[in-house]
């Protein structure tokens, strides 16, 4: 379900239930009124936030019409008013008998969303130079990858543990290469980060049969359940899938890391063996994994800050044993430790895959 959105409160017609939608944008002009307004719903009657509104019509086949909008919410939180200048979202519907009418869903605010995207773009291209663009790169390829090979493939109903899996090492090798270029200690990563993405996969499997967790926790995956192509999804699969790669991003900091570490300590000091490798990097490996557990924990809490004020409020005097035993609850338990020992199993396979590379070309050029 989509969040954040401005509600009218109009009621629809029977003579409404034919017509076709069409979204437009509008600046508004005037603020007319700016009142309560009086609703019954099951049989109770409500006072609500209301404004009349006098907007004109930026966008499409109405472009300067202006029209004048009555715009409601069920509760002064939710109800985000509106002011002269602002720009919004219009849902216009044209009724079966011609006419149109227009409601209020959204304020608009995607050309700020662009410039978000593009500070952050310039930033990184400043930042990092070159490499910069390599991450760049990864990144919009990362997301071609997730939509047009992820998704096409789990809705044609191939499993989505799978699909999620190879084109999550899809993603990893083009983007780690991307980044941090050809090399020997690049590949080392892309090899960790793969041994360790079938690992992580297998342990999901097992925590969520363990944890008997269906994968519908939540409304918008229960929503997916009713939406003719979504039905047959095994939704199992899709929480497994969403783990792994929700995942991948930690992971190859991980693996390009200790691959680095590994690499630089041989620089420094050609004569370390590999046991000697190891000892050193996995010292540094223990530090860099504490402050990622916490990172990721803290990702996750952070998403996750309406459940915790649940939990503390906890107005229906739920039992805390219950209310952790749901399964929304126990999928981000089961999601935040799936990871977290993914990260544990990243540092010692990096490295000791890294130690035997750069001990084994010494051997050889001896």
């Amino acid at each position: 379900m989509l969040t954040g959105f401005l509600v009218c409160t109009r009621v629809v017609s029977a003579e409404e239930i034919n017509q076709k939608e069409i979204f437009t944008k509008a600046q508004v002009l005037e603020v007319s009124e700016d009142s309560t307004h009086l609703i019954e719903s099951f049989g109770e009657t409500y006072v609500t936030p209301y404004q009349k509104l006098k907007l004109l019509i930026i966008d499409g086949t109405d472009t300067g019409k202006t029209v004048v909008v009555e715009y409601a919410g069920m509760t002064e939180t939710s109800f985000q008013k509106v002011k002269v200048g602002q720009f919004l979202v219009l849902n216009q519907v044209e009724v079966a008998g011609g006419s149109t009418q227009y409601q209020v869903v959204d304020k608009l605010r995607i050309n700020e969303l662009f410039m978000i995207i593009l500070l952050f773009l310039v930033l990184v291209v400043l930042l990092s130079k070159w490499k910069g663009i390599g991450s760049i790169l990864g990144m919009l390829f990362s997301l071609i990858v997730i939509l047009k090979f992820i998704i096409p493939q789990i809705l044609a109903g191939r499993d989505p543990l799978l699909i999620s899996i190879l084109g999550s090492i899809a993603i990893l090798v083009t983007s780690i290469y991307l980044a941090h270029g050809f090399s020997k200690q690049t590949t080392v990563a892309v090899i960790s980060t793969s041994i360790t993405l079938v690992i992580t996969g297998l342990l999901s499997v097992l925590f969520v049969r363990l944890t008997n967790l269906s994968g519908i926790s939540n409304e918008d995956t229960s929503s997916l359940l009713f939406g003719g192509p979504t039905a047959t999804i095994n939704y199992k699969g899709l929480l497994l899938g969403g783990m792994i790669i929700g995942f991948l991003g930690v992971l190859d900091d991980v693996t390009t890391g200790m691959s680095a570490t590994v690499f630089e300590l041989k620089k420094v000091n050609s004569k370390l063996s590999f046991s000697e490798l190891i000892s050193s990097s996995l010292n540094v490996g223990v530090e860099h994994i504490s402050s990622l557990v916490n990172t990721l924990v803290l990702a996750y809490a952070g998403s996750s800050l309406p459940v915790f004020l649940y939990l503390v409020l906890n107005p229906q005097g739920y039992p805390v044993w219950f209310m952790i035993n749901s399964e929304f609850i126990a999928e981000e338990i089961v999601r935040t430790l799936v990871g977290s020992i993914g990260l544990l199993f990243a540092v010692p396979i990096t490295t000791a895959i890294a130690a035997w590379i750069v001990t084994r070309n010494r051997r050889k050029s001896i």
